[in-house]
């Protein structure tokens, strides 16, 4: 399935495009952004990385149909990637977004997430969203609340910061159409 364009009401959710590598490597390496993702996150980021991540690792999952990544812009400039979002198919990892600091605080990222969460569950029928976060990243935990998805597992993970205590947050495809009344 093409990755489609999404909209929200203050954001556009353009498909990652090779392109992008200039300004995801301009805006991304910025501890704020990198020190709650997954270890294997290079960190110094190098001055290729967002290339060779977009390039090797995003963009051909996207061809193959197993991840679904989208450029955030905000609507008042939507020439400026302001930071990522993706969805990938498997049992445990299936959503991960960051937010450049300057453009938090604001409800733009619970927007995205509630876009390519309804992407996931109504065009894609997929039956469960599964996410992993550290537990002290504050800030990734409330949206995972506020969307109605609860926490099923604690567990020691490595992250770009270090072993932090982590947890899974899920929510169910009937949860989800339940809470969205949608039938």
């Amino acid at each position: 399935m093409e990755v489609p364009r999404l909209e929200t009401p203050r954001l556009l959710l353009k498909p990652l495009e090779s392109e992008d590598a200039v300004q995801v490597q301009q805006v991304f390496p910025r501890w704020e952004i990198v020190r709650h993702l997954v270890s294997s996150v290079p960190w110094p980021f190098p001055p290729d990385g967002a290339s060779r991540y977009i390039d090797g690792m995003a963009l051909p999952a996207m061809q193959a149909g197993q991840a679904w990544h989208w450029s955030l812009r905000h609507r008042s400039n939507p020439q400026t990637l302001i930071g990522l979002i993706s969805l990938r198919l498997g049992p445990e990892d299936n959503r991960g977004f960051w937010l450049v600091p300057e453009w938090q605080k604001q409800g733009l990222m619970s927007e995205a997430c509630e876009a390519v969460t309804a992407f996931w569950f109504l065009e894609l029928q997929q039956s469960c969203l599964r996410v992993p976060k550290a537990m002290d990243n504050q800030a990734s935990r409330r949206i995972s609340e506020r969307t109605g998805m609860r926490l099923v597992d604690t567990y020691r993970k490595t992250f770009v910061e270090g072993e932090l205590l982590a947890g899974t947050w899920e929510i169910t495809r009937e949860e989800w159409l339940a809470r969205n009344d949608v039938k």
